[in-house]
């Protein structure tokens, strides 16, 4: 591999990070535009289980508005152990450990997940977006 084709990987990976961790914070900051704009314009896939699956972003950021957009809903979203693959310089594939705690401020009601992210990645127009995700949880406690 070349000096540039190293550096556009590493250029890559450090894109795709921040690209997901954009979408964490967003969600913990209620950013409902921030969020839709992680992912491709069009047809993508985003499965994450009992929540449901969605063809596009939209359906997604309109279950998400409904849900979490609330004063009383507190949400931490913690993304660790990225292995991310660069599959070629407009594709690349990763997946992530979450830790996710979710707080209703006006009941006291806690939950708290532990699962794993599988992601595709595409660079549309110059920018990673994510064309597909897939959330499974192998943990969870919840507290009324």
């Amino acid at each position: 591999m070349s000096l540039e084709q190293r550096i556009a990987r590493l250029e890559a990976l450090e894109e795709i990070r921040q690209l997901k961790h954009r979408y964490l914070n967003a969600c913990d900051l209620k950013q409902v535009e921030v969020i839709a704009d992680c992912f491709a314009d069009g047809e993508v896939l985003i499965d994450y289980g009992p929540l449901g699956i969605f063809r596009e972003r939209d359906s997604f950021v309109a279950l998400y508005r409904e849900l979490a957009c609330h004063e009383r809903v507190i949400d931490l979203h913690h993304g660790a152990n990225p292995e991310i693959e660069v599959l070629n310089e407009n594709q690349a594939q990763g997946r992530w450990a979450l830790w996710y705690f979710n707080l209703d401020g006006e009941s006291g009601a806690t939950r708290q997940l532990g699962g794993f992210y599988q992601d595709r990645y595409q660079r549309i127009a110059g920018q990673w977006k994510i064309v597909s995700t897939c959330f499974r949880a192998h943990s969870e406690v919840a507290r009324s």
